[in-house]
């Protein structure tokens, strides 16, 4: 999609774990980089520890030399300058232009050429349908044009171009033909997807496909199917569930769904559990109810070996909360690649870990770290099978009748656990309430009342006093649930139950389970 990059990083902080991700992917399509060095007025600006910083970066990410001949300027954005001296200083932002225009090369390619336009990103209209977002390589493209669409299977596919629009900083404007080395939007072009090439019709050319990573996290989204089903959402079937997800295939390209065994259930996999979690928010807040259960990770079998996806994981956290992050990770079958002290209260840790092992970290890390940690985790293949990783080593208190919760009976239960609701709320056979500080499951009556009678005390009643509940959020409840267990996910409430409700049917179902 462009021509070179600008690597934009802070005088104080240095290279950023998620720099990592988007600078290698800039140099494994070898695009010549400039580097911009921000906030050169900071008191605690260390510009030359940042650059060495940098350069480490770029070696690590096996930069070729000519893209380690990098540009280095010097900036204050918040007074418009930039120079090309470490001190900083420099009146405006005209050497950073002239830097640009040395730095980048024009496009390359013939307007007159065989058409050759790949595609990098998707958007959709409800008026034009499918929009592919695409970089102009070679030729020029018109309105009403025939072409044919190289798919990523080699087969080539006919298409007429009904619309073309071009970027004018966030504004699309309508135009009937491209210009070199422009980035354009394509209308008329059902079925397209990321790493395409728009070709020629006579004479097709297609380019080298973009490479998508594949999915590691898989989870189960399932209709709502619990006794409050219907009460707050506005799509509540399987017809609805399907239409959504496949209305989000077309401009989601990272996320795949698969049928199930049975039809109100979809099995949708993607980059990550927070790529999940965005997915089933955004759902929510349009009005549709859903399950889903707990995550699991894409395993592959290489050479007979079963394979898990890795990740590179970079933690940036205070030296107080180091011997915490370590113990955390260490449980999760992680390894420790690098560790760097910057000298100003702050360590930057690396870590190869497991995808799996990611599943339930950052709240718990953000928990442990009381909100102070920054952390970013990036694909980096697979490695094999590491063995079980210990998930949850609680059991769940879970409502034995319906009713409404009082604070008579949490006063009650509260020592048993932690509780999850509150008094006043309405409650189901199976509904998870809190969780147990024992190993197993617990049934427990929340909507036990006081018993009144016209007997006087020997002594006052005791003050009920509740200790506060904790008010799990999306992510908090994908990481809480078990195999056996659901997060019910409605516009207003988030409810986490068993999958089977009735307390006398799984204890028969585990009985069953531990037979066979």
């Amino acid at each position: 999609m462009v021509d070179g990059v600008m690597l934009l990083v802070d005088a104080s902080e240095g290279p950023l774990p998620q720099t990592r991700y988007v600078l290698s992917k800039a140099l494994e399509a070898k695009l010549p980089p400039i580097v911009v060095i921000n906030k050169i007025d900071r008191p605690d600006a260390r510009p030359q520890e940042v650059l060495n910083e940098i350069y480490d970066l770029f070696i690590d990410l096996d930069a070729k030399e000519d893209q380690l001949d990098f540009p280095v300027l010097y900036t204050n954005a918040k007074q418009g300058t930039a120079s090309t001296d470490i001190a900083g200083g420099g009146e405006n932002l005209r050497p950073l232009f002239d830097a640009i225009l040395k730095t980048i090369p024009l496009p390359q390619g013939d307007p007159a050429g065989p058409l050759q336009i790949l595609v990098a990103n998707l958007d959709y209209s409800d008026f034009l349908g499918r929009l592919a977002i695409a970089r102009v390589f070679n030729g020029t493209m018109y309105t009403g044009e025939d072409v044919v669409i190289a798919k990523l299977d080699g087969s080539m596919h006919k298409t007429k171009i009904t619309k073309l629009f071009s970027f004018s900083g966030l504004k699309r404007t309508d135009i009937t033909e491209t210009v070199l080395g422009d980035i354009v939007a394509v209308a008329g072009v059902e079925g397209i997807t990321i790493g395409e090439t728009i070709t020629d019709a006579l004479n097709p050319a297609p380019l080298p496909p973009i490479v998508i990573d594949e999915p590691t996290i898989a989870m189960t989204f399932t209709v709502n199917t619990s006794p409050f089903a219907g009460r707050e959402g506005t799509y509540v079937t399987s017809r609805n569930l399907r239409e959504r997800l496949a209305k989000e295939l077309l401009t989601n390209v990272s996320l795949r769904v698969e049928e199930m065994g049975t039809t109100d259930s979809f099995k949708v996999l993607g980059r990550g559990e927070l790529q999940l979690s965005i997915t089933i928010e955004m759902m929510r807040r349009e009005g549709y109810e859903l399950m889903v259960g707990k995550p699991e990770i894409v395993t592959k079998r290489i050479d007979g070996k079963l394979m898990e996806p890795v990740e590179h994981l970079t933690v940036d956290v205070p030296e107080a909360f180091v011997g915490v992050v370590m113990e955390q990770l260490g449980s999760r079958k992680s390894e420790v690649l690098n560790m760097h002290n910057h000298g100003y209260g702050r360590v930057r840790i690396e870590f190869r870990v497991p995808s799996r092992g990611l599943i339930g970290l950052r709240s718990q890390l953000l928990t442990d770290t009381r909100g102070t940690i920054v952390m970013n985790s990036l694909f980096d293949g697979y490695t094999e099978w590491q063995g079980e990783i210990p998930h949850r080593l609680t059991g769940a208190l879970i409502a034995d009748r319906s009713g409404v919760s009082t604070a008579y009976a949490l006063w009650g239960l509260q020592e048993r656990g932690e509780l999850f609701v509150g008094p006043g709320v309405e409650l189901y056979e199976g509904m998870i309430i809190g969780e147990n500080a024992k190993d197993d499951d617990l049934d427990v009556n929340a909507v036990r009342e006081k018993k009144l009678t016209n007997m006087r005390a020997s002594t006052a009643d005791e003050a009920i006093r509740l200790v506060p509940f904790r008010n799990l959020n999306l992510e908090q409840a994908i990481e809480f649930i078990a195999d056996d267990e659901f997060v019910e996910i409605t516009p207003k409430s988030l409810r986490l139950r068993k999958k089977v409700l009735q307390s006398n049917q799984r204890k028969k179902k585990s009985m069953a389970t531990v037979e066979g």
